[in-house]
């Protein structure tokens, strides 16, 4: 009974404060600044890398790890989805404000297929990739693209969800200062 008493006085407290205009941060001893201030380097927010020190926004972990390195694509095909797309905004604001260094888009494809239909569809799906970042305004010298068709899957079973991670393209970038 005593948490819930807790926990309803800091419900209170907290709308209190919300509807004088102050932040939870100031009425609970801490910064008083804004949430904004809590995403910086070394911030509550940061993202921390393996090393659990915050990663670099400007390198090539932050990149995979926030934004997002890979797009997924249906069966057999090599057409950028809406999801794709959004992804692909990402990478391409993040890579043209992070100017430098190399991209190379990884094509793959789930086990099912020949491995020589499975290489010209890997090829397809990292060109797809390319154009997509190109005709948002990376320099095409930038980028490469290699077709791994079905020799390096992510997961290795037969069934649908093992092949649904398979068939991607991964966005791999080298080179940059904050490396």
């Amino acid at each position: 009974m005593r948490l819930s008493h807790i926990l309803l006085l800091g419900v209170v407290l907290l709308a209190s404060a919300c509807s004088r205009g102050e932040d939870a941060g100031g009425l609970f001893g801490g910064s008083g600044g804004s949430l904004d201030d809590n995403f910086g380097p070394g911030g509550a927010g940061s993202v921390l890398g393996p090393d659990g020190r915050p990663l670099n926004p400007a390198s090539p972990a932050y990149f995979a790890q926030v934004i997002g390195d890979r797009v997924l694509f249906p069966v057999d095909q090599h057409q950028l989805t809406a999801e794709a797309r959004t992804t692909l905004d990402g990478q391409s604001t993040w890579l043209l404000q992070n100017p430098g260094g190399q991209i190379t888009i990884e094509g793959h494809a789930d086990e099912q297929g020949t491995r020589d239909y499975n290489i010209a569809l890997s090829n397809r799906r990292a060109a797809a990739v390319r154009d997509y970042l190109v005709a948002k305004g990376l320099p095409d010298a930038r980028l490469s693209i290699i077709p791994f068709g079905k020799e390096r899957p992510l997961e290795v079973c037969s069934n649908e969800s093992c092949y649904q991670k398979n068939r991607r393209a991964v966005t791999v970038v080298t080179g940059f200062p904050g490396a």
